[in-house]
């Protein structure tokens, strides 16, 4: 992550500049405030008047003056304008099943804001303020969320309620838009010209999805140095494969770094002096942690670089640009999805490798012919099942992984009576990226656990480093050490908030300082 205020920490983020991760998620989880500048309002401004004075010449603009897609040789009249938006947003409200999240919906709302803020879309302000009050108040249109390939459908769910129609939820309750408008002390909106397409077009969800899908492998990656150092320490792993020696001679920057961060995590724990010479090597799954973590971060970082790119870009289509003799619309596809589609891909495949590194390193914890401590670390083994059934759900959260690490991005359905004859599939990378950094999550909580659990057998005169012992006093607080067998669920549960909340990053970071 970048190295700003952590996004629950940000109140209010101001739109006209370049926005980061961490202000997208405040904004889209958190409920900061969203302001517009002033550069914001001239550029939004100075785009729509060029649109303006361009229906009125009667110019031919894809989707301002002619139809959709393949029925972009329709012409419409100017009287025409404002109907043939509102149709666009009807008929492309097909997106079907469960709907996105509310920080999904949320976040697509501050794109569609940040994507018109660029100054070469054409949107009112008027209808770019609607949408700035719904993030401020607490408005989330309901939005289908199966059925996209990028852009369209899920947009014009959301856009639905601009116009009064459709659903949204306010103060925890999913209602008619009109009756939410009215609660709000707002009115419905009367699209004008180009503002149905702007509504739903662009990688305003695949971008939005990507960010949170993204801001958790993140930080979930940076936890799995906190996990696996931990594991390596109760598991008597030796140190030396960490050495800064071995790193330079293969400088991979984040396999320095993790490698980095695993010795500072155990740089006084007397369990890892005690230890250090107790094997001459250890499995891979403990001796590569930098090797895998620092290869999968690297992906996870092309990732964050490529959406930050995205999220500050315009992605609309046609774009009205400003410059020459009277400016001019220009058709294109900038609205493609393939950027953010393949680095989601990629990052699935990153955090899959993650849990794969993390599922071995618990069954080496569980495993009592391994971990020298009792079988499925439970103090009467057969009486008593211990830590043996959440290293069977790793196995199926993983199973699960690797299903969804098969690239979207590769498959492509014509659409749109082939004017659209290929097709990103972006959404669908995005959308498969937010299961997967969950089940990532719990994978790594099912470890946290088996730590936990692990510490009652080690000898008491050989203590854990602070960092270990901080994030294990934390752990301490909620869950029981297991005398025998109990109800695990809720454990897990709370194991996994804490990952996922970010709560044992600062435990450790508080202790050793920023990893890295």
């Amino acid at each position: 992550m970048t190295d700003n205020l952590c996004a629950k920490d940000i109140k209010k983020v101001v739109l006209g500049g370049k926005i980061n991760i961490e202000e997208f998620v405040a904004v889209a989880r958190f409920g900061a405030k969203v302001e517009f500048s002033e550069e914001y309002c001239e550029r939004v401004k100075k785009s729509r008047k060029l649109v303006e004075k361009w229906v009125k010449e009667g110019r031919v603009m894809y989707g301002i003056t002619t139809g959709f897609g393949a029925l972009c040789t329709e012409v419409i009249s100017e009287e025409d304008a404002s109907k043939l938006q509102r149709n666009i947003i009807l008929s492309h409200s097909t997106s079907v099943g469960d709907p996105l999240s509310i920080e999904e919906v949320r976040g697509t709302m501050l794109m569609v804001l940040q994507n018109v803020g660029q100054g070469f879309s054409g949107a009112r302000i008027e209808t770019m303020e609607m949408y700035r009050q719904f993030l401020n108040l607490g408005i989330t249109p309901f939005a289908p969320k199966e059925g996209s390939v990028g852009y369209l459908s899920p947009e014009a769910h959301m856009a639905l309620v601009l116009i009064g129609e459709g659903k949204a939820y306010f103060k925890g309750q999913l209602r008619s838009s009109k009756e939410v408008l009215e609660m709000a002390g707002l009115k419905p909106t009367v699209l004008s010209s180009k503002e149905g397409l702007i509504l739903v077009s662009g990688t305003t969800s695949v971008t939005a999805i990507a960010s949170l899908a993204l801001y958790d492998m993140l930080n979930a990656a940076k936890t799995s140095d906190i996990i696996g150092a931990m594991t390596l320490e109760v598991l008597k792993g030796t140190v030396k494969a960490f050495d800064e020696r071995l790193m330079k001679v293969r400088p991979h920057d984040e396999q320095s770094k993790t490698a980095s961060n695993v010795r500072r995590i155990l740089q006084d724990s007397e369990i890892a002096k005690h230890f250090k010479d107790y094997r001459l090597q250890d499995a891979l799954s403990l001796r590569c942690i930098p090797q895998l973590h620092g290869a999968a971060k690297k992906t996870l970082k092309d990732a964050l670089k490529t959406v930050e790119i995205e999220m500050n870009s315009c992605c609309d289509n046609p774009i009205i640009w400003p410059e020459g003799d009277d400016g001019e619309a220009i058709s294109g596809c900038n609205a493609d999805s393939s950027y953010v589609g393949i680095e989601m891909d990629s990052a699935c495949i990153a955090a899959t490798m993650l849990g794969k590194m993390s599922e071995r390193r618990n069954n080496r914890l569980v495993d009592g012919s391994i971990s020298e401590y009792p079988w499925f670390l439970i103090k009467k083994p057969g009486l008593n099942s211990g830590l043996m059934i959440p290293q069977y759900t790793q196995a199926g959260l993983l199973n699960d992984m690797k299903i969804l690490s098969h690239p979207a991005t590769v498959d492509g359905i014509p659409t749109c009576g082939n004017q659209e004859d290929y097709v990103a599939m972006g959404y669908n990378a995005c959308k498969k990226s937010r299961q997967v950094v969950d089940k990532l999550e719990f994978i790594l909580a099912i470890e946290l656990l088996s730590v936990f659990q692990a510490h009652q057998f080690i000898d008491k005169k050989l203590s854990p480093g602070k960092a270990s012992k901080a994030v294990l006093d934390e752990i301490a607080l909620t869950v029981p050490l297991m005398e025998e067998d109990i109800f695990l669920y809720p454990h897990i549960n709370t194991l996994r908030d804490l990952i996922h909340s970010g709560r044992i990053i600062e435990l450790v970071e508080d202790k050793i300082g920023r990893l890295m």
